[in-house]
């Protein structure tokens, strides 16, 4: 059986010429139909080819994301794609987080939660509704990255893809 060229339940390899694609690289993939999310899965360190995890999180996030359906193959056309390759995160201070520029991991315990940096934009918050909404997506009350037992790391991302 075939999915994209790849045998299912074997990895897709993709043939790269460009050494960039080749280095280890970690990124996130975002899907959107109708300029809603339909998936959005990543990776946040780089433990394999740019190219080979990045193939990875497209296939992850039109079928494995657990917020929503798998994507039907009816859907494709009304998809648009979004790659974010990330830099390595950095344990961060809230006041060095500049929106739109740094994405945010907060974790306490075994919670953890992550938004990359276009998502602030996209719903027009400032730095503290920025870091409140990192606490959610973790599980945690807003306020949390004010306490203690919190850790903060910041990242940026190159993102590209399709205007929907």
């Amino acid at each position: 059986m075939s999915d994209g060229g790849a045998v299912i339940g074997r990895p897709y390899r993709p043939e790269v010429s460009d050494p960039e694609l080749k280095k280890p690289g970690a990124a996130f993939v975002t899907l959107k139909k109708q300029g809603e999310l339909r998936g959005c899965i990543g990776t946040v360190e780089a433990h394999e080819p740019l190219a080979v995890n990045v193939a990875r999180m497209a296939r992850a996030s039109a079928l494995e994301d657990p917020r929503f359906p798998q994507v039907r193959p009816a859907e494709a056309p009304d998809l648009t794609i979004e790659i974010s390759v990330m830099s390595p995160p950095e344990e961060a201070e809230p006041s060095e987080v500049e929106v739109g520029v740094h994405g945010c991991i907060i974790e306490r315990g075994a919670s953890r939660g992550l938004l990359l940096p276009q998502v602030p934009v996209e719903w027009g918050w400032d730095r503290e509704e920025f870091l409140d909404h990192t606490c959610l997506k973790a599980g945690l009350p807003r306020g949390s990255w004010r306490s203690g037992g919190c850790k903060l790391y910041s990242f940026s991302a190159e993102v590209f893809g399709e205007k929907e």
